[in-house]
């Protein structure tokens, strides 16, 4: 219910923040490719620093608090920010937020859940976080109808929901506390005193990158994250071919969340089934479709709606799929600093990105930009299926000689 509440304040802005700044402020495509890949990036290495204080101290609801709290008060900053060095200040500051609070809140989940369900837990979570998302939009936009396109009145309505999702948090969100599991050989009698581990440190959660199955993990989000162009390009490119209002823009995002809400749990569970790194894998094939039909000659009503269900379809199979795939591989300690390693190279990926698309618009315009993004995707998806696909063959044929314990059931 945090992210529900969290993500309808989020959405409105991530709504309404491409037309405001490219048809409201005049930004470039270049600046705002600038924008979106600090929007994606400033979260990166903070990820690791919120994962990391998390698992220290060993408190991961204070730590994603502080991250919620931070980003509902710069919603309040954006209506004084009309430049584009103010506004890419507030808009790390926001990002910060998220980076601080994204890997303590989904080791909270993590944590919780069976290793045989993560899949699903991550698929519930990610449908409420989803359904919040899709509630943004159409009140983004009733918010400009009713205030006659007072962009203002969207971030203040925003805060006040982010506000109420940081209540939420302190009130109902409780601490899973860390509990050590006792050896088999030497079991743990009650009423014994048992010395408390020694709280991890970085080098251990970074130590986990030695772990053939999570660095492989990490490099694929990486290159995969590389290789994407970001959400507000393709809504900027969709309402150049479809000629939309800019009142009506808001709509696109609510088309993207309505697919991710109504597949985010049932992914899920074919995740659980099928393997969550295949899926994640196909997630990214639906986004090169996706790239190919804004390229392709359509029909208005489809081109305006087939792109966003294959949009929600990449989200559903990629975003919690992704914290499946690499929760399992990772000690229950560090677990929070392990995920933000992944988490991190996936957001570095798409800044840099979404940087070299917006820098590609404006300098060979955007059909040309969207097919040279359609060619890095497609040949990133390949080279990263056929590297999992040969780790996979080699992992089957020494898998008599593993057990259980030295490779775990996700790794194989």
């Amino acid at each position: 219910m945090v992210s529900f509440a969290t993500d309808v304040s989020a959405e409105m802005v991530t709504a309404v923040l491409p037309v405001y700044l490219v048809l409201g402020l005049g930004l470039s495509p270049l600046a705002f490719g600038m924008l979106d890949g600090l929007y994606n990036g400033a979260t990166a290495f903070l990820r690791i620093a919120g994962g990391h204080i998390a698992d220290r101290t060993r408190r991961h609801k204070p730590v994603a608090g502080f991250g919620y709290g931070l980003s509902a008060a710069c919603k309040l900053a954006l209506p004084a920010a009309h430049s584009v060095p103010v506004i890419g200040a507030v808009i790390a500051a926001d990002r910060m937020g998220k980076g601080v609070r994204t890997a303590p809140r989904d080791a909270l989940i993590s944590l919780s859940t069976p290793s045989g369900a993560q899949g699903r837990a991550f698929g519930v979570h990610r449908a409420f976080d989803t359904a919040g998302a899709l509630l943004g939009p159409p009140a983004a936009m009733a918010v400009l109808w009713f205030t006659a396109q007072a962009y203002d009145a969207v971030f203040v309505v925003s805060f006040c929901l982010a506000a109420f999702g940081v209540l939420l948090l302190c009130l109902y969100v409780r601490e899973i506390p860390y509990a050590p599991k006792p050896e088999a050989s030497k079991p743990v009698t009650p009423r014994v005193s048992v010395a408390a581990p020694a709280r991890p440190r970085l080098r251990e959660a970074v130590g986990v990158l030695r772990v053939p199955a999570f660095l492989r993990v990490c490099l694929y989000a990486l290159v995969l994250g590389a290789a994407t162009i970001g959400d507000g390009m393709v809504y900027l490119l969709l309402q150049q071919r479809v000629d939309l209002r800019p009142h009506l823009f808001p709509l696109l995002p609510f088309g993207t969340a309505l697919g991710f809400l109504l597949l985010a749990v049932p992914v899920g569970l074919v995740a659980d089934r099928v393997g969550r790194l295949r899926v994640f894998l196909a997630g990214h094939v639906f986004l090169l479709c996706c790239y190919a039909v804004l390229l392709a000659p359509m029909p208005r009503g489809v081109l305006v709606v087939l792109p966003l269900v294959l949009l929600g379809v990449f989200y559903a199979a990629t975003d919690g799929v992704l914290m499946a795939v690499a929760a399992p591989l990772a000690p229950e300690r560090v677990r929070g600093g392990s995920l933000a390693l992944v988490q991190t190279g996936q957001a570095a990926g798409r800044a840099v990105g979404a940087v070299a698309f917006g820098a590609a618009w404006t300098a060979w315009g955007p059909r040309t930009a969207l097919v040279a993004a359609t060619a890095v995707l497609g040949a990133a998806c390949a080279a990263t299926a056929a590297v999992a696909y040969r780790c996979r063959r080699r992992g089957a044929s020494r898998a008599p000689l593993q057990t259980s314990r030295t490779l775990p059931e996700d790794a194989r």
